[in-house]
């Protein structure tokens, strides 16, 4: 079974002339603001706004507060099905690299941050609806998340990756506003204060089976909690300034796509419910459709189910049930 799929692995930089690929999902964060007129503001506001938050956080030995820059590079993941001849684009995540301006160095940061996929969005769009369709009570198809999840395992595990990336992959995203999350008393001097939440959501039992945790922290300064989805040890594997990069990164990104949470006014407190109808918050300058991102995400599951999911059907679920890891 080894040798049934291989990976390519692309890479674009992520700056105030990018371009989304074809392959690349509308959706996903960075191509939602290389659109429309104000796309080059968009970006540029965007890396600007990413740069100030690093040098916030990074404030040591920085008296001006601009001693480093984030680079971005968006890794694009094609996976091919041996004999198949055709390339399917599975994966798009980010690396961040760290600029210190004050000794050129150029320091490698985490890979992962925003995560992107097609065969997520069948999941969740086309496969999770249609199950529900006309039921009076939700539930979870069998085996969901399971394929998608052995195709990530899969890659991590990869010759492909290990010559690529130093490390496993972090996964930064926003909070569910359908739970309720409590201030721990741990506190990190860079992801700031724990907090936790009483149940599961689908969102973590899905990337769970991607092999990765998941815990919550608030950033100084920051006003509600990240959820950080990895493998081994949060804390210990990576350096201050990779974990500042993933925070500087993710939370722009989530400033822009959810002020109501992550640019409101007030921070969260010892026991906080996120809420999308929060009214005192502040809009950035940057320009992003978050209706349109709702309804793409339908479509583009349509397309992974007709380009991929469909015929290659057999061949996944016979490889995904022999799978273990």
């Amino acid at each position: 079974m080894t040798q049934d799929f291989t990976f390519t692995i692309k890479r674009s930089q992520f700056d105030e002339n990018y371009n989304p690929a074809e392959s690349t999902r509308i959706t996903t964060n960075f191509a939602n603001l290389a659109r429309g007129q104000n796309r080059q503001e968009n970006l540029r506001n965007t890396l600007t706004m990413m740069n100030n938050r690093f040098n916030n956080l990074a404030y040591w030995d920085n008296p001006k507060s601009d001693r480093y820059a984030v680079e971005l590079d968006i890794i694009s993941v094609e996976m091919r099905i041996e004999g198949s001849g055709a390339a399917f684009p599975v994966i798009e995540i980010l690396q961040t690299h760290i600029v210190d301006k004050k000794t050129d160095e150029r320091i490698e940061g985490i890979v992962g941050n925003n995560f992107s996929s097609y065969v997520r969005d069948y999941d969740f769009s086309v496969l999770l609806l249609d199950h529900n369709k006309n039921k009076a009570d939700f539930n979870i198809p069998e085996n969901f998340g399971v394929l998608h999840g052995n195709i990530f395992k899969y890659f991590v595990n990869s010759r492909e990756y290990q010559e690529s990336f130093k490390k496993q992959p972090v996964i930064c995203l926003s909070i569910s506003n359908k739970d309720t999350y409590h201030r721990t008393g741990n506190q990190h001097p860079v992801l700031g204060i724990e907090y936790r939440q009483d149940r599961s959501s689908l969102t973590d039992q899905y990337f769970k089976k991607m092999g990765l945790q998941v815990r919550y922290f608030m950033p100084p300064n920051s006003v509600a909690p990240l959820a950080f989805y990895f493998s081994g040890d949060l804390l210990r594997d990576y350096s201050d300034l990779e974990l500042i990069g993933t925070i500087s990164t993710m939370e722009t990104f989530q400033k822009i796509y959810r002020p109501e949470i992550y640019n409101a006014n007030s921070a969260a407190g010892l026991c906080y419910q996120p809420s999308l109808n929060n009214q005192d918050h502040s809009l950035t300058k940057i320009v992003y459709d978050r209706e349109e991102r709702s309804r793409l995400a339908i479509e583009q599951g349509k397309f992974t189910e007709e380009h991929f999911i469909k015929p290659y059907q057999n061949i996944l679920e016979q490889w995904s049930a022999n799978y273990a890891l």
